[in-house]
């Protein structure tokens, strides 16, 4: 996005509200319904959700990070992924008015830790 459409978001003047809380909270509410969403996708239990929004001057752009828990036998890769979509998806609504050219990209696992398949380490995470 632009260095002005983030400036915006950053100071609250959007005309749709605060664009960060709604996408935080668009992202944990598309978590836990991931298995609505994706076809073949079960549902999991979920025992935490999180999801991070940083104001990124340098891109210019919001960086958003996923951290999602559960302690069933399974990963909740789909569930992060998706909390993190739609988060991005929800920055992009409330902010077209203002800018239609924005990308959204770079959509990826980090880490994944437990499940049948194993831990995945894609990139150092805190």
């Amino acid at each position: 996005m632009k260095k002005t459409t983030l400036d915006l978001i950053v100071a609250g003047k959007m005309k749709k509200g605060a664009v960060l809380m709604t996408a935080q909270l668009a992202g944990i509410q598309a978590a836990k319904r991931t298995a609505e969403l994706i076809p073949l996708c079960h549902p999991i239990f979920l025992q935490q959700v999180e999801v991070e929004l940083t104001p990124r001057p340098d891109l210019p752009g919001v960086e958003i990070v996923s951290k999602v828990r559960t302690s069933g036998q399974t990963g909740a890769e789909m569930e992060a992924l998706t909390a993190v979509s739609v988060a991005a998806l929800t920055i992009y609504d409330m902010a077209k008015a203002v800018e239609r050219t924005m990308r959204i990209g770079n959509v990826r696992l980090l880490v994944k830790r437990g499940g049948k398949s194993g831990p995945i380490l894609l990139e150092e995470v805190d």
